[in-house]
């Protein structure tokens, strides 16, 4: 495999560089593309792979493996820091092995991979790249439903105690349901059903993909 080398040169150049060099382009447009392609090959291998598990409990798992920390980790494998362009600003200030930049520049590969060389390839390489951490978001149990594995996550970030607050509308034969995940007294998502599990579950879907982001 490879990819045509303009396309990786553009993958890899982040603004600094290319505000201190005078360059027109930076990976911002693949970052913003391979984010979308990355999202869809991780949806639907979790679809193919777990056909047992609904929408409460993949959408976290999801989660425990698109989010910035998690993609940093796996650039950091792939040893991508080395490969930045940067501007002397960032690379005094350790921008090599900043987790933003290192998550950009592996979603602005996957987006030069896609462009160059298709979604097959894409998804080939992808399925590799994530192997690793879809089993540790298993192990920790992001496969969990959404409240659990929300509160999982809550404890292990230290943000204090979980609760939500649910809310009713609707005659008894037709109630409506609205939830909000509240994280130490601060409301972090809002969710609605027909019924007050449902409600918390969609909450607390949101508020893992929110929360995940912070790992």
């Amino acid at each position: 495999m490879e990819v045509a080398h303009e396309l990786l040169a553009l993958a890899f150049t982040h603004r600094s560089f290319a505000y201190e060099t005078g360059l027109t382009e930076t990976n911002e447009r693949l970052e913003f593309l391979g984010d979308s392609v990355l999202g869809l090959i991780v949806t639907e291998e979790l679809y193919l792979r777990y056909p047992d598990l609904d929408e409460s409990r993949l959408s976290p798992l999801r989660s425990g493996i698109v989010n910035m920390r998690a993609l940093a980790d796996i650039a950091r494998t792939l040893n991508l820091g080395k490969y930045i362009r940067l501007g002397k600003g960032e690379e005094v200030t350790g921008g090599r092995d900043k987790n933003s930049l290192l998550a950009d520049a592996l979603e602005a590969v996957i987006g030069a991979i896609y462009l160059d060389l298709g979604f097959a390839t894409a998804t080939q390489v992808v399925r590799v790249l994530i192997a690793q951490t879809l089993e540790e978001a298993m192990a920790k149990g992001a496969g969990l439903d959404g409240k659990t594995a929300l509160q999982e996550l809550v404890a292990s970030l230290g943000k204090g105690s979980l609760e939500y607050a649910v809310t009713e509308t609707g005659p008894d034969h037709d109630k409506s349901f609205t939830a909000v995940a509240m994280v130490a007294g601060i409301a972090v998502a809002q969710g609605n059903g027909k019924s007050k599990r449902e409600a918390e579950q969609a909450a607390a879907r949101t508020a893992y993909e929110v929360l995940a982001t912070l790992k």
